[in-house]
């Protein structure tokens, strides 16, 4: 394990603009050191740490970077020179380098912060997206992008782009919507005040989420007297703010009213390390937990209070529980509409607790808001109750309910002699084949849901399963991420399919760089097929999804790809699986490789595991077709159970 110094003493590269003795190191005249602002950016990250279970470790575990026009002058001459402090990877998109940074920080469970660093113009833009997957999952993850010049001498400059109106605007601008913190220096000094207002909003349970600094080019040149206070070594901590005291006592009252009380388990749950809190309070209360995308994973799978995972691509047995629930203790969740069916997987005088850090979230739907960090809230909850519990037939009914979902998820996982393996099929084989620790990464597609249902988890955080934005492509991105952050110490899976491993695959090439191995699945079904499932049920024929139905020159040609070859050439170890039998030698084989392993094998487009939840989305109110008149008269039907201003 790579050793960090406690305090990082900078050493200027040869002719940098500083004034220093014979060997190099920069002159301290009363308490300051003369640095360009780009050395500063990076001697203070250097020199920012954190406590894990009682382990002082630095905050930043390393900087993903491609250099180009705007960073590789300065940025990279700073970088460079603390390489064995902070060590710098080289992505092959500034987009899946930050996907990566996020997966780094999922499995760190927000406890350390990746850097991903861009040039300015199109390398920029290429990490919004990714902020935009940090932002809506509330996670930290710090980007640093070239900017144009200050002083406008040269304007325009390569990669500009010109606002005739207002000349200050950059395309980093666009961060403006989809991160928690923004800067731009322009000024050398700035950064002493940017900086750490920056790192206190990543670390904010209420506030979490991804910061942007722009360093405009010519500004990363100057140098600068900074104090050397400025760079004292900082060991931040995160904040545990607890709840109300009233807060607290109101949500107590409420609860001892309850008949079926329902524990939601958001990612708040799992960030806070309020796992085991969690369990408990539910246990010693009689109260079963139902798991949202990000809240999966807290428990095992067989845990005596677990019931499932809940909403659109949940169990039947936690989407029967929320739809008898009286009372739901919604801890740590955004309740996004995947959790709540479009917010008709509740009866309509359902109550609601929500513990949340975010008051925003604690407040949603009119619930009863515990605003407080998760582990201090859900204690304090515990200890207001006093001796109440729920009525233990409760509790039997939610384990015959759940007993009866796991048989289901059997039923679908058991192989048959059909010619394609379904996704269900393929889940149920890289489960079993998974070690207990092993960590599952999966996103945006079929697939989610099929995990999300099918993933029995072993032991706790071991489950990364990216739907709070969605983002296809960063499934590999991710398990780099995830597999850097574990060093080695379990297998890394990752489940993909074909669409999303055509829109990003390249840091397979990284994981065999930097030798963080992972071992890929991709289930190929000739598309996009759960979005076509999803055009076809609500009345149009299936339309430029799947590769079958798009526009294709010569149909006499291949219509698929082969990932086997394609992972080969970017130096993975890589198989074609033709049936289940051969996908479970094949995984058994590439738990033995040292290097990333992809695997691929077809599956069925239309055969997928049954949730029963709804879904609200837009469905043509006039349309010449008679299916689309049906998909609408059903929405109507399914938007009549919505709790609608309550």
């Amino acid at each position: 394990m790579m050793q960090y110094a406690s305090f990082v003493f900078f050493v200027p590269a040869r002719g940098a603009n500083v004034t220093g003795n014979e060997e190099g190191v920069p002159a301290v005249s009363k308490g300051t050191v003369r640095l360009t602002m780009a050395q500063a950016v990076v001697r203070y990250l250097c020199n920012q740490f954190t406590e894990i279970d009682g382990e002082r470790v630095p905050l930043f575990g390393g900087v993903f970077a491609i250099f180009g026009h705007g960073n590789v002058t300065c940025l990279s001459e700073a970088l460079e020179a603390v390489q064995d402090q902070l060590p710098t990877w080289r992505g092959q998109n500034e987009q899946s380098m930050a996907l990566a940074a996020i997966g780094y920080t999922k499995a760190k469970r927000r406890r350390q912060i990746m850097i991903a660093a861009s040039s300015i113009g199109p390398g920029a833009l290429n990490m919004v997206t990714a902020a935009g997957t940090a932002h809506s999952n509330r996670l930290p993850i710090l980007l640093i992008s070239g900017d144009t010049f200050n002083n406008r001498l040269p304007d325009p400059v390569l990669q500009q782009v010109e606002h005739y109106g207002n000349p200050t605007v950059t395309v980093n601008d666009a961060f403006k919507a989809v991160t928690r913190y923004w800067d731009r220096i322009t000024h050398p000094a700035q950064l002493m005040a940017s900086f750490p207002q920056a790192i206190a909003a990543m670390l904010d349970p209420a506030d979490c989420g991804p910061a942007f600094i722009a360093l405009p080019q010519d500004t990363q040149e100057i140098a600068f007297d900074y104090p050397e206070a400025f760079f004292e070594p900082k060991t931040w901590r995160i904040p545990r703010p607890r709840p109300d005291r009233e807060s607290v006592r109101e949500a107590a009252e409420l609860l001892k009213t309850a008949k079926r009380p329902l524990v939601i388990s958001g990612g708040g749950v799992r960030y806070s390390g309020a796992e085991d809190a969690v369990a408990a309070f539910a246990q010693k209360r009689g109260i079963p937990v139902v798991e949202t995308v990000s809240g999966k994973g807290a428990l095992t799978h067989y845990h005596p209070v677990h019931a499932g995972p809940l909403g659109i691509i949940g169990s039947t047995s936690a989407n029967a529980l929320a739809e008898k629930a009286d009372v739901i203790v919604a801890v740590g969740t955004r309740l996004q509409d995947f959790t709540t069916g479009s917010w008709t997987a509740f009866a309509r005088d359902a109550k609601f607790i929500g513990i949340n850090a975010a008051r925003w979230d604690a407040m949603k739907h009119r619930s009863l808001p515990v605003v407080g960090d998760a582990l201090e809230g859900v204690n304090e909850l515990d200890a207001a109750l006093g001796d109440w519990t729920a009525d233990a037939a409760h509790m039997k009914t939610a384990k015959a309910l759940f007993q009866e979902w796991d048989n289901l998820l059997t039923e679908h996982q058991t192989p048959t002699n059909q010619p394609l393996p379904t996704y269900a099929h393929v889940v149920g084989a890289v489960n079993r084949a998974a070690g207990d620790n092993d960590n599952m990464i999966t996103a945006a597609g079929g697939l989610p849901g099929e995990v999300q249902k099918g993933w029995r988890v072993k032991s706790p955080n071991t489950y990364d399963l990216e739907f709070g934005f969605s983002c296809m492509g960063y499934e590999v991105a991710g398990g780099w991420g995830n597999a850097m952050a574990n060093d080695g110490r379990c297998d890394t899976y990752v489940m993909v399919g074909d669409g999303s491993y055509m829109m990003m695959n390249s840091d397979i090439y990284s994981t065999v760089l930097t030798g963080h191995k992972l071992i890929v699945i991709v289930c190929d079904n000739g598309g996009y097929a759960v979005i076509s499932r999803l055009q076809e049920f609500k009345g149009t024929p299936g339309f430029n999804n799947l590769i079958k139905d798009c526009r294709i020159e010569n149909r006499s040609e291949p219509l698929h790809v082969n990932f086997a070859d394609h992972a080969r050439s970017m130096g993975a170890e890589a198989r074609h699986c033709e049936s289940l039998a051969d996908l479970e030698a094949a995984l058994e084989w590439a738990k033995g490789n040292e290097r990333t392993t992809v695997l691929s094998i077809n599956t069925d487009a239309y055969a997928w595991v049954p949730g029963d939840a709804d879904w609200d989305v837009g469905v043509p109110e006039v349309s010449e077709r008679k299916a689309v008149q049906e998909a609408r008269a059903h929405q109507e039907e399914i938007r009549k159970k919505q709790r609608v201003g309550v």
